[in-house]
C-alpha cells in the first residue's frame, strides 16, 4: 500500500494502467488526508472526493478504509527476491540479500507512507486489530515461501516456526523505526536483525 510511482509492466494494457493509476491517486490522498486531520476524522468520501472518484469506484478498489492502510505489495515483491536467489542458499540470507535490493529499494521509495501507515497500525484500535490478521496472513506466505524453497511439505512444523520468528522480528524493527521517527535507515535494522536471528540470536 504506497502512494509511489509504480512502472506499468511492459505488458500492461490501458485499461490496467488507468486502473493502476486509480489506485494509486486513492492512496496518495488518503495519505496526505491521514496526515492533515487524522484517520479517524478522515471519511471514505472524503477521500473519494480529494481522488476525483466516486465512493463506489473507491470500494471496487479497497473493500474499506483501512485497507488503505494494510493493503501493500511487499509480499509480491519478497516473493521475487527469493525466488531469484540461487537454490539452497539459506533463506535468512536470501531475505537478507532481498533487503538489501529489490524490497530495500521499494520500501524506501515508500518510506513516508510507511511510517505513516505503521504508526496507524501501532495507535488506531480497529486498525491494530486488522493488523493482528494482516501480520498472520504475511507469516503464511512467508512459511508457503520457505517451504517452496526448501521442498518442504506446506504445513511443516518447522517452516512456520522459521516464518514466525522472521515476522516477529521484522515487527520489533518496524516498531522500532516508528518510535525513533523513521531517522534510521530500515534496511540495515533489518539486516542486522536478520544476522543475529541467523547466528541464534547469541546476546
Amino acid at each position: 500500500m504506497n502512494a509511489k510511482e509504480t512502472p506499468a509492466a511492459p505488458e500492461m494494457g490501458l485499461r490496467e494502467r488507468k486502473k493502476l493509476r486509480t489506485m494509486e491517486t486513492i492512496r496518495r490522498e488518503a495519505y496526505r488526508l491521514f496526515a492533515a486531520q487524522g484517520y479517524e476524522a478522515t471519511t471514505v468520501d472524503q477521500i473519494a472526493d480529494a481522488a476525483e472518484v466516486s465512493p463506489s469506484t473507491f470500494f471496487r478498489y479497497f473493500p474499506t478504509k483501512e485497507d488503505v492502510v494494510l493493503d501493500d505489495d511487499y509480499d509480491d515483491t519478497l516473493a521475487a527476491a527469493l525466488r531469484s536467489r540461487p537454490p539452497g542458499e539459506p533463506v535468512i540470507e536470501s531475505l537478507r540479500h532481498g533487503l538489501a535490493d529489490s524490497l530495500g529499494r521499494q520500501l524506501e521509495a515508500d518510506r513516508e507512507d510507511l511510517l505513516l501507515r505503521t504508526r496507524l497500525g501501532f495507535t488506531d484500535p480497529a486498525l491494530r486489530a486488522r493488523s493482528w490478521d494482516e501480520m498472520q496472513r504475511s507469516q503464511d506466505v512467508v512459511a508457503a515461501l520457505i517451504c517452496e524453497r526448501t521442498g518442504r511439505d506446506p504445513g511443516d512444523l518447522d517452516a512456520h516456526c522459521a516464518a514466525a520468528a522472521l515476522i516477529a522480528v521484522s515487527t520489533a524493527v518496524v516498531r522500532y523505526w516508528v518510535e525513533h521517527d523513521g531517522k534510521v535507515d530500515l534496511v540495515p535494522l533489518y539486516d542486522r536483525q536478520f544476522a543475529q536471528l541467523a547466528a541464534g540470536l547469541r546476546l
